[in-house]
């Protein structure tokens, strides 16, 4: 069996991260957007590292641009957005898709170990599910990624705790991770 250490993700300068570098410490993996409704999250996520970051958790943002087109633009331009407007300071992967035949490995291994649950519940749930309807009719029996800002929570020991929607409340992330640290 495979553990989330013997993964590793392309850095936009061609090196790799080696999931392996980050044992010990609190991982929170999610895959995000430029252009999104949801792009505001960049705030909560640098908040949330500038708060546990010192006491062992790790941000590993992926820019995927899978979900309507919503991060154009090269790794640079990317980045540039993301530190000039929302001040990030968590490492940043090489663009990238996370279904299909492109995904990284470690994406596989992250829906094998928590599937799809849910939107929950709210305005912003449901109107996730009406969208993705007509995108997936089967969406709510896969466990591919359904957009942009899903969170996978991986604790200190590499266990795939938690997977966070894009429509969870941020505090439950929070929640999440100070469980963990």
């Amino acid at each position: 069996m495979s553990s989330i250490y013997d993964y590793s993700l392309p850095r936009p300068d061609g090196t790799e991260l080696s999931l392996s570098e980050l044992k010990g410490k609190v991982i929170l993996v999610v895959n995000t957007a430029t252009g999104c409704g949801f792009t505001p999250q960049y705030k909560d996520l640098e908040e949330l590292y500038e708060k546990y970051h010192d006491k062992g958790l790790e941000i590993v943002d992926v820019p995927c641009n899978q979900f309507a087109g919503q991060t154009p633009g090269t790794d640079e331009e990317i980045h540039e957005f993301c530190t000039l407007k929302y001040n990030t300071q968590f490492p940043q992967m090489k663009k990238s898709d996370v279904n299909g035949e492109n995904e990284p490995p470690l994406y596989t291994y992250l829906k094998e170990q928590k599937g799809f649950e849910g939107f929950g519940k709210g305005v912003k749930a449901v109107a996730m599910g009406a969208m993705l309807k007509k995108i997936d009719k089967d969406y709510k029996n896969n466990s591919k990624i359904k957009w942009n800002f899903t969170k996978f929570l991986i604790d200190r020991d590499g266990n795939v705790v938690e997977r966070y929607e894009c429509t969870d409340p941020i505090d439950d992330v929070f929640g999440g991770v100070a469980n963990l640290i």
